[in-house]
């Protein structure tokens, strides 16, 4: 008898096993390509379609491009490409010219050169315009700016345009940052929601069409193919997903959590290491006195981050940096170190950062530290930079967001296709 109870608990243990072990290899979150796929592409049956992507539109590990190319059920007859290309190998800010692709041979129109929205040459013959690419929810990452255009002209053309949506890597329930003010829309800028908007592409997209955030969309025929599995108070760990490059210096999912935030630098005279291993990891500036900076930012006990000082020589790197600032030149700097990603807040860690490393510079660097309008153009406002200039405490600063986070959190409720739970 004890010997059977043995057999039975050790049948029951190796079920258990066996149940772990397929949960962990098993993704709980299935990405609109993929339910548009195992759908049998019903949604798209027999359509001449045109498809707005890059290289982060996989399923299972097989491009999106290839797959409906191959699947027989449809057309595949142009492809667009947004900032980096079709299959994600251009630098930040490169133009792309036309081309084929070249597993495909599929006529190939860049969205990031000369023309950043599609024309009614590009989408005469098309019964529809399809839209898969991987976002990380910041509002200045260019993807989402190719999408609204890319309605847009799928409205004057008088096509559906489908979002097939993928998930949010920072989760759908952070929101940060300022709202963008009229006046301050740019290419990395498009619409008046804040730095951190805690939606999906598919969610932003009928919002952006339902509050009128861009003209002419108001006859769009909108349509999204939801993801399964995926819930508001994920993050991307929690999707089982495999992490996509989503550009040549967003390398991963820490990257990605820290870029809504560390971006502000892009529009400083600070490096935030590009031409470095670990860009947006690390923020430096000549001559500084990272020791110093990284203990006075430790004592503020922010939320899942501590920060080291380093040096660090940016260099040339092929494909991520050709160019960076301080190329060559040792400078001085901090690393944050997120050491939880749930409480980590990407959007206020950095406005401590930005505020103590300006507060640290005498006049002369202060004054080249604002680079144009290009800070302002990300921040989508003036008035967080003439806080800094004026040296008021980051927690005011923060807290002067509330009431416009506040309503636009109520804005964004009825678009809202995920909830906590399920």
């Amino acid at each position: 008898m004890r010997n059977l109870n043995f057999a039975v608990i050790a049948l029951m243990s190796l079920a258990f096993l066996i149940c772990v072990s397929n949960s962990r290899a098993a993704s709980p979150v299935k990405v609109g390509a993929q339910v548009l796929h195992e759908d049998g592409y019903a949604d798209i049956l027999g359509k001449h379609v045109g498809l707005v992507t890059n290289h982060s539109a996989v399923v299972d590990g097989t491009h999106l491009v290839d797959l409906l190319h191959a699947s027989g059920k449809v057309r595949l007859v142009s492809l667009f490409a947004p900032e980096h290309g079709i299959r994600g190998l251009e630098e930040d800010g490169v133009n792309i010219g036309e081309r084929k692709d070249e597993r495909t041979g599929v006529p190939v129109y860049s969205l990031y050169g000369t023309l950043k929205k599609p024309t009614p040459e590009m989408l005469r013959g098309l019964d529809l315009l399809l839209f898969d690419i991987q976002d990380i929810g910041a509002r200045f990452y260019t993807f989402i700016s190719t999408m609204g255009l890319a309605m847009q002209a799928a409205a004057e053309a008088h096509i559906p345009f489908v979002v097939l949506d993928r998930p949010n890597p920072l989760g759908g329930e952070y929101v940060a940052g300022p709202v963008l003010e009229e006046g301050y829309a740019s290419f990395v800028g498009v619409y008046p929601v804040p730095v951190a908007h805690g939606m999906t592409v598919g969610e932003l997209a009928l919002m952006i069409k339902g509050e009128r955030m861009l003209p002419g969309l108001e006859g769009l025929d909108l349509r999204v193919i939801k993801m399964s599995g995926w819930r508001r108070g994920m993050q991307w760990p929690e999707t089982g997903l495999k992490w996509v490059r989503t550009s040549p210096n967003i390398p991963d999912f820490e990257t990605a959590l820290l870029y809504p935030g560390i971006c502000f630098f892009e529009g400083t005279s600070a490096s935030v290491g590009r031409g470095t291993l670990e860009p947006f990891k690390l923020v430096g500036f000549p001559g500084i006195n990272a020791g110093e900076l990284a203990d006075r930012l430790n004592r503020k006990n922010l939320p899942g981050a501590r920060f080291e000082s380093v040096t660090f020589t940016p260099k040339s790197i092929p494909g991520m940096s050709s160019s960076p600032k301080y190329q060559g030149q040792e400078i001085s700097g901090i690393k944050i170190i997120i050491t939880d990603q749930h409480l980590y807040r990407p959007v206020e860690t950095a406005v401590h950062l930005i505020c103590a490393l300006y507060g640290s510079l005498g006049n002369r660097d202060r004054e080249r530290f604002f680079q144009g309008a290009g800070f302002d153009h990300l921040a989508g406002t003036h008035s967080l930079r003439l806080a800094i200039e004026r040296g008021v405490p980051p927690e005011e600063i923060i807290a002067a967001w509330k009431e416009e986070l506040e309503l636009f959190v109520m804005k964004r409720a009825k678009y809202l296709m995920y909830n906590t739970n399920h």
